[in-house]
């Protein structure tokens, strides 16, 4: 992750941060105010995301900016005639400009359309079809909970209990969410997480309301303490690793596993995981 460094001069105290921001990286106020909303700029070490935090002469702002995602395949975990399951890096899309969908489509597979969706930043097991007929078949899978969907995280804090099951509502909507402790400490735990509904952002958002938020992830930190080695942490450690299910036509079963993502190892090294 590459983190720029700026140091507020006297003629820029008391400039709002989302301006200061906008002049100093030669960005829109929009491009700026992304920043903020992403939290990814802090103040003197600390994360600020008011757009109009007053600055005082000798702050140091810094901004993280997540590596971009490399152009080229992405690797196929799983390809028949109707699906294609790939290991989506993070800081990419599911569908959209850009996105996995896009890049399948200019490899060859014109038809390729997203069943479900991954956040930007979670990296994992994304399931594709070839065509509406099969998309609306795997979806139908999905909504009967016949998919077994198991992800890893590492999570702020020691979870004490070796294994749970959190059932809380979601946007309104009931939400299961078990989980079991792959190893821990004082300042951080490695998760294996299997999901009974797909309601958005569930996981993150169970896990935060428990109080051990996923490391990295800027928008449901809430006021749990940051530490250096957090700060150090570019994006949310969730990882999509492992999907199962029976193929919607011909009952075979299928399996596809993601191998954990250098930058998830990396953060399970910083914080003395296995």
């Amino acid at each position: 992750m590459k983190t720029t460094r700026l140091i507020v001069n006297h003629k820029e105290k008391n400039t709002p941060l989302r301006d200061f921001l906008a002049a100093r990286l030669n960005v829109s106020g929009r491009e700026a105010k992304r920043l903020l909303d992403e939290r990814r700029v802090f103040v003197n070490r600390r994360r600020v995301w008011m757009a109009r935090h007053a600055l005082a002469e000798r702050d140091a702002v810094e901004i993280e900016r997540p590596p971009a995602v490399p152009p080229g395949r992405l690797p196929v975990l799983y390809e028949d005639a109707d699906y294609v399951i790939v290991d989506k890096p993070p800081g990419i899309l599911s569908e959209g400009p850009g996105s996995v969908e896009t890049r399948l489509r200019r490899a060859g597979r014109p038809e390729m359309r997203a069943v479900h969706r991954l956040d930007r930043d979670t990296s994992g097991c994304l399931w594709l079809a070839a065509g509406e007929p099969a998309r609306q078949a795997a979806v139908e899978l999905f909504r009967t909970r016949g998919v077994r969907k198991t992800y890893h995280a590492v999570a702020a804090g020691r979870v004490t209990e070796a294994t749970g099951r959190i059932s809380a509502p979601v946007d309104g909507e009931s939400a299961v969410t078990e989980f079991r402790v792959l190893d821990a400490n004082g300042d951080a735990t490695h998760l294996a997480l299997r999901i009974e509904t797909g309601r958005t952002h569930q996981i993150r958002k169970h896990l935060a309301g428990m109080g051990h938020p996923v490391l990295g992830d800027r928008t449901y930190w809430g006021r749990h303490p940051q530490t250096p080695a957090g700060m150090r942490v570019a994006r949310q450690m969730l990882h999509a690793r492992r999907l199962d299910f029976i193929r919607p036509r011909g009952g075979a079963r299928v399996t596809a596993a993601a191998p954990l993502p250098r930058d998830f190892r990396a953060c399970l090294a910083l914080f003395r995981l296995t």
